[in-house]
């Protein structure tokens, strides 16, 4: 144990050696934002969050970063709330520190996992039966973020109408892969029945009868109703970009094409209020409807892109293309040259093993053997469990490969895997 703090003393990087390096990752000059938000509320249970003054480094203009964020509650505000209260303050709380931006960015995806989990663990332990879908995005220079559960969205609109969507819809009905997950570790998947034994309404968890398969919150439901999100992480050409982020009001209303041609043209504050108008004028005000616009301009002195290709599905077939590893310089130049949106990360697994990897792949972290992953608490040495090993009642492989857990965050792993029941009681 006496050890613990020396590593963490090692691990610390100087100020001024870390301004230094964010002055030389700001070579790229960073495009500038703007954005805007419209709402229209039916029950009071939408939330969002706008933050254009977060720092890597405090103190440090250069390593400024914006946060966007949706919360879409249900069976109440509760969640909602105390999501938007948190859950950025658990996310940047789970990245290493003394880390460059390309080495933060890196890190990014885990500690939006350990972030989202440590909100839901927290928020069920006050005993409240609320939920919420979040949808939560990180703009870093080029670079965007996206970590999302429920059926709120975020769409990108590139130049040329090339529209993508960054997020992953978890509603039951629509994705088979949930549906699987959510039987596989207990729950019940059916529609609502009625007199007469007829069953109407989309597919729904029993029992709690929720339509989504992720969310923070929803205790009453079940914890197969996980807080594990969904990241993908892009890097924009010069040419910038449009983010459309909404909760369902929206998307019940409008497809992602048809949004993103609502709006174009606009400034993002009058296309964040006429994509609201387009969605009411549609279905009517029948749920929360919020959006958030968000532009990506490119600085005035940045080299114009090439002309957009005449045909879209080969911009298509090429929207999103994989970091090659061996010559990332170079594709980021050519891909940046053409318009064409680079992708980082992806990844949607409901395991807590897998999006939190190995203590090998986390680089630089200083969290090392003694601090839980979820929630960084301080462990002693024969405190930690591996969040690779099996149940707890089971002597599976590698228990001494981290990162570890506390006996509460495993707890949790075991419970939204459906090996043991959930110890949060609901009041």
């Amino acid at each position: 144990m006496g050890s613990r703090n020396e590593r963490r003393h090692q691990n610390l990087v100087p100020l001024a050696a870390l301004i230094s390096r964010e002055m030389r990752s700001e070579k790229v000059e960073k495009p500038t934002l703007r954005y805007g938000n419209a709402a229209q509320s039916r029950k009071g249970e939408d939330y969002f969050m706008i933050r254009t003054d977060c720092q890597r480094i405090q103190g440090n203009p250069s390593s400024t970063f914006s946060v966007f964020a949706i919360f879409d509650g249900h069976n109440g505000n509760a969640a909602a709330i105390y999501s938007k209260d948190h859950l950025l303050n658990h996310v940047l709380g789970a990245l290493p520190r003394g880390l460059g931006q390309d080495e933060w960015l890196q890190a990014l995806p885990r500690a939006l996992v350990a972030g989202f989990v440590k909100t839901d663990k927290e928020f069920q332990s006050r005993g409240e039966t609320s939920g919420t879908t979040v949808t939560f995005v990180i703009i870093d220079g080029w670079t965007v973020t996206v970590a999302s559960v429920g059926d709120s969205r975020c769409i990108l609109d590139t130049q040329g109408g090339a529209v993508s969507v960054l997020t992953v819809d978890h509603r039951l009905e629509e994705n088979v892969e949930e549906r699987q997950r959510v039987t596989a570790s207990g729950g019940e998947v059916g529609r609502l029945s009625i007199f007469g034994g007829a069953e109407v309404g989309p597919l729904r968890c029993w029992p709690g009868g929720l339509c989504l398969s992720r969310s923070i919150g929803d205790m009453d439901v079940g914890e197969f109703i996980v807080p594990i999100p969904y990241v993908k992480q892009v890097k924009l050409s010069s040419a910038g970009g449009r983010l459309i982020i909404a909760s369902d009001g929206i998307w019940d209303a409008l497809d992602s094409e048809m949004t993103a041609k609502s709006c174009r043209g606009l400034p993002a504050e009058l296309a964040a209020r006429q994509v609201v108008k387009e969605a009411l004028r549609t279905r009517g005000l029948k749920d929360d409807t919020t959006c958030i616009v968000v532009d990506i301009i490119p600085p005035d002195n940045s080299p114009q892109p090439l002309p957009t290709p005449k045909k879209q599905n080969k911009l298509r077939a090429l929207l999103f293309r994989k970091r090659s590893h061996d010559s990332a310089n170079k594709l980021s130049k050519k891909l940046s040259a053409v318009g064409i949106v680079e992708e980082l990360f992806e990844e949607g697994s409901a395991m807590l093993a897998e999006r939190l990897g190995n203590d090998d792949s986390s680089s630089q972290s200083t969290t090392g053997l003694f601090i839980c992953a979820i929630c960084q608490v301080d462990l002693a040495p024969s405190e930690g469990i591996s969040v690779h090993a099996g149940s707890i009642f089971s002597m599976s492989s590698k228990p001494w490969q981290g990162p570890f857990l506390c006996a509460d965050c495993r707890d949790k792993k075991d419970a939204m895997e459906g090996k043991r029941p959930s110890g949060v009681k609901v009041a």
